[in-house]
């Protein structure tokens, strides 16, 4: 029975039960909700904390300021042209499938009151950029929970650690070790992951049924082979370049996969994609500057959805789209497939306000997808987190800060073995004042030849 130890198999047997429980027995699912929903707030209660951690840290460590833009300039850049890709991918299946194709529904006979939560939503959120970057007050953008104004107000305070150089040590010190703690609570909340996943998936099935699938199956068959294809061909690639290969790297974070499965949002394994990370030899300033930054800016698999919803709507709706104008489709999706932040619905939401905004596609068609959009959401929550993993990945790379050989032994290492390496293990501030960037062998000695010597 060692093997029911393993966290992963521990989620699998949840998300068994709670499929089993939402199919043979609804009404109880459903109510199996709150467990899903505590476990995702016991989560979201320290991600804010643990990105300022990281990444102010982080930051304070880098050899130079200029690291900071380069690091920042490259990550941006990285997540346009990926994001970019996803989203033309997904208007070329759509264009040849056809998934909407034969409904016929009159947008006229659409219940457009379904759709008022997310208006209001969309309406919230055409804030201007810079308005939904910098926060009225910190504290605020702590409590709401808004890693976009928290990641921004981390830079500026590693940026001024580093300013303050030897000053800062102590303030630095101690602030690391709060990140330690906060890591340690993260583990005591991830034994409860079986739990949370099974309520979770349990209130999906419940809530929706199978129903559902048979309705809009040929959408939410396209959508999941689009996904899966994308991540093989493009984030596969992407990996690859890295240094490591797609599978190794799906196996290592299968835990995380299995609980975002469940759950329906990234943020639920946000603080463990960012220990382990750190792990495989990413350094800390890249994997706090890069992830909680992909959260926001790299969803490719919102991406993906966004592009084929909207065109399944208006195959749906007999809405005829010219070429120009799903250029123009495309390009406000460019704009409007940023934000969310990994929460579950958020794509949603950034449908209507593109819908709303190209003003073609009617919005009431939204409310054919409705009853689907959380079957869908399990792929899409996946696809965005195999993405963010891959960019930290690639970023640390292209910096020449990630020792690709190292990696792949620590990969095929056996789990005990890479279970003993310490993301924190780093040289304290005062042993290292020259060097902010401590090499793969110093942030963990385990790495290279020695671990696979442990591991015998």
């Amino acid at each position: 029975m060692r093997v029911l130890k393993h966290l992963y198999v521990q989620v699998l047997i949840g998300l068994a039960a709670g499929i089993l429980v939402g199919y043979f027995a609804p009404a109880f699912g459903v109510e199996m909700k709150p467990l899903g929903d505590t476990f995702i707030r016991l989560i979201k209660m320290l991600i804010t904390l643990v990105i300022f951690c990281t990444v102010s840290v982080g930051i304070a460590r880098m050899e130079s300021l200029k690291q900071v833009g380069r690091v920042g300039f490259k990550t941006l850049l990285y997540f346009e042209v990926v994001t970019t890709i996803a989203l033309v991918i997904g208007l070329v299946v759509a264009n040849v499938l056809h998934p909407g194709a034969g409904l016929n529904i009159d947008p006229a006979t659409l219940d457009a009151h379904a759709m008022t939560h997310y208006v209001a939503d969309a309406h919230s959120a055409s804030s201007s950029f810079f308005d939904l970057l910098v926060p009225n007050s910190v504290v605020g953008a702590f409590a709401r929970g808004d890693l976009l104004q928290v990641l921004l107000f981390s830079v500026l305070f590693g940026i001024a650690l580093s300013i303050m150089s030897q000053r800062s040590r102590l303030l630095m010190r101690g602030i690391e070790q709060f990140g330690d703690t906060l890591m340690r609570i993260v583990e005591m909340i991830m034994r409860l992951a079986p739990l949370g996943a099974f309520g979770a998936i349990a209130f999906t099935v419940g809530k929706y049924g199978i129903g559902t699938l048979q309705q809009l199956g040929l959408l939410i068959l396209c959508f999941y082979i689009t996904s899966i294809l994308f991540v093989v061909v493009v984030l596969g690639a992407a990996a690859r370049w890295a240094g490591v290969g797609l599978w190794p790297l799906l196996r290592y974070f299968r835990e995380e996969l299995l609980i975002v499965l469940g759950t329906s949002t990234t943020e639920s394994v946000l603080p463990r994609l960012m220990e382990k990370l750190e792990r495989m030899g990413c350094p800390r300033a890249i994997v706090g500057l890069v992830l909680p930054t992909g959260y926001s800016f790299n969803l490719d698999g919102a991406a993906i959805y966004l592009t084929m919803t909207s065109l399944f709507i208006a195959q749906a709706t007999n809405t005829h789209l010219s070429l120009m104008q799903q250029l123009g489709l495309l390009a406000i999706l460019m704009l409007t497939s940023k934000g969310g932040a990994g929460v579950a619905g958020a794509a949603l939401v950034a449908l209507t306000a593109t819908l709303s905004t190209h003003n073609i596609i009617p919005v009431a068609g939204i409310t054919l997808i409705l009853g689907v959009d959380r079957v869908l959401n399990e792929i899409r929550a996946l696809t965005n987190m195999i993405g963010n993993v891959v960019a930290t990945l690639v970023v640390a790379r292209w910096e020449g800060a990630f020792d690709a050989r190292a990696a792949r032994e620590f990969l095929a290492a056996p789990r005990e073995v890479r279970d003993q390496v310490q993301p924190q293990a780093q040289p304290k501030p005062q042993a290292q004042p020259s060097s902010t960037q401590p090499g793969l062998e110093e942030r963990h000695p385990a790495a290279g030849t020695t671990l696979l010597e442990k591991g015998g």
